[in-house]
């Protein structure tokens, strides 16, 4: 999956959210879920994501919405392997950015 978010230090709820397509609530349920994800909170509660969380949420998504693992069956595939999942997840998202530029190439030759 190949999110479109601004080089930022910081993302609100509703920019992550947005990008995944999926509701916030699903993301701040995933928080509670998930040890991994820890947003940072301003004095307001807002959650502000940054980009180690949002590689996470990745993860997440990937086993939980691409490969169709329940919440338990993801967090014993986290916990069993986590290097193994995140350098296979790793090299499937730099191999999407790949071909998302070269389908940029190609629109921009067109």
């Amino acid at each position: 999956m190949h999110i479109d978010l601004p080089e930022k230090r910081y993302y609100k709820i509703g920019e992550v959210s947005k990008a995944f397509g999926v509701n916030t609530s699903l993301i701040r349920f995933w928080e509670k879920e998930f040890d991994i994800l820890k947003p940072k909170k301003n004095n307001k509660g807002n959650r502000l994501f940054t980009a180690s969380d949002l590689k996470n949420l990745k993860l997440i998504y990937h086993l939980v919405k691409e490969k169709g693992f329940t919440l338990v069956g993801a967090k014993k595939k986290m916990k069993q392997n986590p290097e193994g999942i995140v350098d296979k997840h790793q090299i499937i998202s730099h191999l999407e950015n790949i071909k998302q530029e070269l389908i940029n190439i190609k629109n921009q030759l067109s």
